[in-house]
C-alpha cells in the first residue's frame, strides 16, 4: 500500500503578496506547537510541508516546482516533483487574488515559463543521475 502526501495540498492555496512585509508574514520567534501531522507516533511517516524548490515568473503568471514524498511499498520514502501555476490579479476591491485560469493573452507567457520549468526538471534530473554513476 502506498501513502501519498501531496505538498501542494498542505500549503495555503494563495499567498497575499501585499502583506509580505507585515509582522504577520514574518517568522515567529516563539516556539509554535507542532502541526497535527507531526504529532504522530515516532515510527510513522510524516513529511513536512515546504516552500517550492523553484519558481518561475513572467508578469502575473507564476510556475512553481514542488518536491513531494510518498511512502513506497518497501517502507522507504520516495520523492517526486510536481508543477503548479497560477495567475495573480486584483479584484474589484483591490485585493490580490490567484487563479488557475488564463486569459488568451496569458498563454505565451505561460508556455514560456512552463518550458523553463520543464528545462529545470530535466537538467536537475540528469545531474542527479550523473552523480549516481
Amino acid at each position: 500500500m502506498q501513502t501519498t502526501v501531496n505538498r501542494e495540498q498542505t500549503r495555503p492555496k494563495t499567498f497575499d503578496f501585499s502583506k509580505a512585509n507585515t509582522p504577520q508574514a514574518q517568522p515567529h520567534t516563539q516556539q509554535q506547537p507542532a502541526p497535527p501531522e507531526t504529532t504522530q507516533r515516532q515510527d510513522s511517516y510524516a513529511p513536512q510541508a515546504t516552500m517550492p524548490i523553484k519558481s518561475f515568473r513572467s508578469g502575473a503568471i507564476c510556475v512553481s516546482i514542488w518536491e513531494n514524498e510518498t511512502l513506497g511499498d518497501d517502507g522507504l520514502p520516495r520523492s517526486y516533483k510536481t508543477v503548479s501555476f497560477d495567475r495573480r490579479y486584483k479584484d474589484k476591491t483591490g485585493t490580490w487574488k490567484s487563479t488557475n485560469s488564463l486569459r488568451a493573452n496569458d498563454l505565451p507567457r505561460a508556455v514560456l515559463i512552463l518550458q523553463k520549468a520543464y528545462e529545470y526538471l530535466v537538467l536537475t534530473e540528469s545531474e542527479s543521475h550523473d552523480e549516481t554513476y
